[in-house]
């Protein structure tokens, strides 16, 4: 099933992302290689491509796992977890309905 993992930044998040953030893409890999990213990504905290020093307020994964606990797990062992870049994690399971196929 596909799960959403959308991701509440700490204020003032950059410099740990910025740190965390091969480990983490490392890990995003796996999941596409694996087949199983629809998308990921972060949110900016201001209306741009790249926000500079305004950071990013969270991130958001779809991605396929067997379970919701194996979601969490897998959540809770991203390298911006390790790093305190999320205050919070939610997890909720995704069904897509369009496109079709």
């Amino acid at each position: 099933m596909w799960f959403a993992i959308i991701a509440q930044d700490v204020p003032d998040s950059l410099e740990k992302r910025k740190g965390a953030r091969p480990a983490h893409i490392e890990r995003l890999q796996k999941l596409l290689d694996e087949g199983r990213l629809f998308v990921a990504g972060a949110f900016p905290a201001i209306e741009s491509e790249d926000p500079g020093p305004a950071g990013f307020t969270g991130s958001m994964i779809l991605a396929q796992f067997p379970s919701q606990a194996d979601a969490e797990a897998w959540a809770k062992d991203d390298p911006y977890v390790a790093a305190g870049v999320y205050a919070d994690v939610r997890i909720k399971p995704f069904r897509k309905a369009l496109p079709a196929a």
